[in-house]
């Protein structure tokens, strides 16, 4: 039985369809067999975030109204062999989808996988409660900023009213030389607001968003490694956060702090 597990955020902007992209990448590159599945009817992404987009034959949609079988939507990314993707439809009048139907068609895939990872729409509207619905788990994707910790305040008081078994906080976009120089709310801050289990902080890295220009996944080893803990986190159950701030910490951290500022 498959983990089913929904990113959101409440605020756009916060990446976290990318990191639902590259955290589906290390589940896959662990051994474990992961569908992503976009719930994000009208305006999904995911599939051009993980460069498939050339591969979509059927969607989500064409599943429910029973055009196809739910396996035959299914993309499969040959760079990773337990990768799969579910993409959604461009299509944005298929209001009548409910979270009944979307939690149907990941029933169907159910047996066939270990992690089923659900990319929630931005906001708390209507697209919100379509893809909580279908979900066990929820993983909230926040950036250290004061707008963003407040709308993921909101999303968490609407998960609340879901049976999740269990609620985790990613830390997304978190700049080292600024917490250095004392200038981002610092990790212990953002989860003392939000009282959820920290699950594992990203830094920014010009490798993501270079790769979400063109489409495909990072190659980066800071945040590679990042990403490496946050699949650990999540299985395992251990706290192994990366420390953004290490490599500007010290002398030669105050020389890479003040070049980064130049630059």
């Amino acid at each position: 039985m498959a983990r089913k597990i929904v990113l959101t955020s409440g605020k756009g902007g916060v990446g976290k369809t990318t990191v639902c992209a590259n955290l589906g990448v290390n589940l896959a590159s662990l051994g474990f067999r992961t569908v992503l599945v976009d719930v994000d009817i009208g305006l999904n992404n995911l599939d051009v975030v993980m460069g498939l987009e050339k591969q979509v034959v059927f969607d989500i949609t064409d599943v429910i109204m029973g055009r196809c079988r739910a396996k035959q939507a299914l993309v499969e990314d040959i760079r990773f062999p337990n990768l799969f993707l579910l993409p959604s439809s461009h299509y944005s009048g298929k209001t009548h989808i409910l979270g009944e139907h979307v939690k149907s068609v990941l029933n169907m895939l159910d047996s066939s996988f270990d992690y089923i990872l659900i990319d929630c729409p931005a906001g708390v509207d209507a697209g919100f409660h379509r893809a909580v619905f279908s979900a066990n788990e929820a993983i909230v994707v926040v950036t250290p900023h004061l707008s963003s910790i407040r709308d993921a305040n909101k999303v968490l008081s609407l998960l609340n009213e879901y049976n999740l078994s269990s609620k985790g906080l990613v830390i997304n976009r978190m700049r080292g030389d600024l917490l250095a120089n004392g200038e981002m709310l610092r990790v212990e801050d953002v989860v003392r607001a939000l009282h959820i289990p920290l699950y594992g902080v990203i830094p920014e890295d010009d490798a993501i968003s270079s790769a979400c220009s063109v489409g495909g996944y990072l190659n980066s080893q800071e945040s590679t490694r990042a990403f490496t803990l946050l699949c650990e986190n999540i299985h395992n159950g251990t706290k192994k956060i990366y420390d953004c701030e290490m490599k500007y910490r010290g002398f030669m951290g105050y020389i890479r702090r003040n070049i980064k500022r130049k630059v």
